[in-house]
């Protein structure tokens, strides 16, 4: 009983720090102008301030470890785990203010997942260093997928809460208990955000925020199956994280097909086709959490042996081909199209209205100065006016003079 108070009391206190820190942190971004500006890659209309995912990471670092260090149960693999998770909120912060190279990102993101995985143990599927370098990847591979999946208002927090929720009720069946506390304060932590996040956003994870969700869920999902053979293993952690593995495989091959660029950012994520088909944002986000749970409970099914990892392996690709495929039909790209001395309206498929471009006259003398943003697309949302005076990019235009006398 002790164990689970603890869980819940570290929950609780992440779910309450996250609530109370993200309106500070979104008063100071927008002061500073620390905003996601839009462009014809992303989805939202206005500014919105970033910062969020340093509210969810200040939460469950200081909740998880302050509640681990007083029931007694921090110990060295806790702390590579917390220090890796800060790493990757920091290396997100620096991209969010000055966008770094996907070669700097990467090269961070191996050495700190390496450092993880030597620390925190691995599944075991072939024996040596196949399976920590096989390890590594997938760590690196989902927190990228995170990345890629914060497109959308309440997406990314909302999966968080799902799949961190899951882990944490494994760690506490079947152990370390240590993980059942970190995972109970990113549960919180995201659910606390979720207030400021959920659909119309007031505020973005950022990737601060979706650096740390990923790389914390991929290693507390490796270190909870550490030491467990055969197929057993990955089948899991493959399973539980079976939405954001679909929505990168479908951007990759969908930007292959099309020959774009693999890693700029795009409307083209499960969560855009879904509202192209006339989905509104709460009910897309409804559905990729239904996918999640079902996920979920196939993994815990297959680490409980109640289900056979190369059954559940088919069946999840099965799945994920019949879901791509699909998805694939979809038009990536609104058929929107506009200039700067014309506006005109098209519809991206049949039966979606995609309105029409303001006409000039219509937009504030405002000029926002777009910086270019990370790797993944950004959200849908209603239209909103691009003109935000408190946007740092944003200058007041001269006032006309007056007309001559006749």
């Amino acid at each position: 009983m002790s164990e689970v108070m603890a869980t819940a009391g570290a929950g609780g206190a992440a779910l309450l720090l996250g609530l109370l820190l993200t309106e500070p942190l979104r008063r100071f971004a927008l002061r500073h102008g620390i905003t996601d500006r839009p462009s014809s890659r992303k989805a939202h209309t206005r500014p919105t301030p970033y910062l969020g995912g340093i509210a969810i990471a200040v939460a469950t670092l200081a909740a998880g470890g302050t509640v681990a260090a007083v029931a007694g149960a921090f110990g060295p693999v806790l702390g590579v785990l917390l220090a890796g998770a800060a790493a990757m909120c920091v290396l997100g912060l620096i991209d969010d203010l000055r966008p770094l190279g996907a070669g700097i990102r990467l090269g961070v993101e191996t050495a700190t997942a390496t450092v993880v995985v030597l620390a925190g143990g691995h599944p075991a599927v072939f024996g040596g260093a196949t399976d920590v370098l096989l390890a590594v990847v997938w760590i690196v591979f989902t927190m990228n997928a995170f990345n890629f999946l914060d497109n959308m208002d309440g997406a990314a927090s909302s999966l968080c809460v799902v799949m961190g929720g899951f882990v944490c009720v494994m760690a506490l069946i079947d152990g370390p208990d240590v993980l059942a506390v970190l995972m109970a304060s990113l549960s919180g932590a995201c659910l606390g955000f979720l207030f400021h996040n959920r659909h119309p956003a007031r505020i973005f994870l950022g990737d601060a925020g979706s650096l740390f969700l990923g790389f914390t869920l991929a290693s507390a999902m490796v270190v909870l199956h550490s030491g467990q053979e055969g197929l057993s293993g990955p089948v899991s952690v493959l399973l539980a994280t079976l939405v954001p593995t679909l929505d990168t495989t479908l951007v990759m091959l969908s930007r292959h097909r099309e020959s774009r660029p693999l890693l700029q950012g795009g409307t083209d994520h499960i969560a855009h086709r879904l509202r192209r088909m006339g989905m509104p944002v709460r009910q897309v986000v409804r559905s990729l959490s239904v996918f999640a749970v079902a996920g979920c409970l196939a993994s815990s099914l297959v680490t409980h042996r109640l289900l056979a990892p190369g059954a559940a392996l088919a069946v999840a690709c099965l799945v994920g081909v019949t879901v791509v495929r699909l998805l694939l039909k979809i038009p990536a790209t609104s058929a929107t199209s506009a200039t700067s001395t014309t506006s005109a309206t098209s519809a991206s498929s049949p039966g979606v209205r995609v309105p029409a471009a303001p006409a000039p006259a219509a937009v504030s003398p405002v000029t926002l100065q777009l910086r270019p943003r990370g790797w993944s697309g950004r959200r849908g949302g209603p239209s909103r006016p691009t003109a935000v005076p408190h946007s740092r990019a944003a200058r007041t235009a001269p006032a006309p003079s007056p007309p001559a006398a006749p």
